[in-house]
């Protein structure tokens, strides 16, 4: 009786895990199937007017480890600002490819923009979201270095992405942030998960207080942050000192860099309540943030096209306040 009810709770670990990866990895696949006019805008195919793509520029041993650096055509500039956007894609999906558009557009507003790859999870590794943070955090002297080398002198950073990308994006301008070779100004992004107390994770039922909620706690959360969590842990609050490097509410504090943030109310995919709760650590420690609310959408935020406009008019004016373009 004992095996059986012990394979049964590795049985439920097992499915919170896949289920997680799966569905996160295919939530943010695309924000609009039909893109809606006033996108256009923010979706940029690049020319020589515009500026260049360096491609596959190695950053590590990895052979994940690449990235694509965009450079504005006009390299007259004493100085340029640097926009570093994140791919999405559940931490086990996803390529730098996928945000040319965005990384064209930013390139058109005179920034240097920079989209860097990370090892994803699968299968036969241990790779996790502290791990691809610690991946992002090698690449960012490298990127700015190799700025320097084709002449474009960096003197400010912005962070962004979206769904992972904006998770690992936040943990870099929030953790990372005094080791960066050039000061963070902003942060901005959607849904990405930034807090991990097992009682914003109701949507996978680890609010409980079960036995096997604490285990699919201790699995999935364990797994994310590359740490062993047992379900003892889970139940003594233990386990939340062991995550945090991975997550970013953690870090939010009076020096926190300003933050233009959007998450879907009915997302069922990273916790709707996390994001609660880092708006509140936005509010306690004065932070100057955007924070949007699609309030009839998931995780594709597809349903708020209103919202997710004013999002990006926002990132537009934050980039230009906190990041212009000398």
């Amino acid at each position: 009786m004992k095996t059986e009810k012990k394979k049964g709770r590795g049985m439920f670990v097992f499915i919170c895990v896949a289920a997680f990866l799966v569905s996160f990895g295919l939530g943010v696949a695309s924000k609009f199937v039909i893109q809606p006019s006033w996108a256009k805008q923010y979706s940029v195919q690049l020319t020589d007017e515009i500026g260049t793509v360096c491609k596959d520029i190695s950053y590590g041993d990895g052979e994940a480890n690449k990235f694509d650096l965009y450079v504005p055509a006009d390299g007259s500039k004493e100085s340029y600002g640097l926009v570093v956007y994140l791919h999405a894609g559940g931490f086990t999906q996803g390529d730098k490819s996928g945000d040319a558009e965005m990384l064209s557009w930013l390139c058109s507003k005179g920034y240097v923009a920079a989209g860097i790859n990370y090892t994803l999870r699968n299968e036969t590794n241990n790779k996790s979201v502290y791990s691809q943070s610690m991946e992002i955090k090698e690449a960012m002297p490298k990127v700015v270095e190799e700025a320097e080398r084709l002449g474009y002198h960096i003197d400010k950073l912005a962070m962004a992405g979206g769904s992972a990308g904006h998770a690992l994006a936040m943990i870099y301008a929030y953790r990372d942030a005094d080791e960066s070779p050039v000061p963070v100004k902003l942060l901005f992004g959607a849904v990405g998960p930034s807090s991990f107390y097992t009682e914003d994770w109701d949507i996978y039922g680890f609010d409980r207080d079960t036995d096997e909620s604490r285990e699919g706690a201790a699995g999935l959360l364990g797994v994310m942050g590359g740490v062993e969590l047992t379900p003892e842990m889970i139940k003594d609050g233990s386990y939340i000192e062991k995550l945090k490097p991975i997550s970013a509410v953690m870090w939010v504090d009076e020096n926190t860099v300003p933050s233009v943030v959007a998450y879907g109310k009915y997302d069922r995919i990273q916790p709707y309540k996390g994001s609660q709760r880092l708006l509140e650590a936005y509010k306690q420690y004065s932070v100057d943030y955007k924070y949007f609310e699609c309030s009839h959408s998931g995780h594709g935020l597809q349903n708020d096209n209103k919202i997710y406009k004013e999002y990006m008019e926002a990132v537009e004016q934050y980039l230009n306040q906190y990041m212009p373009v000398n």
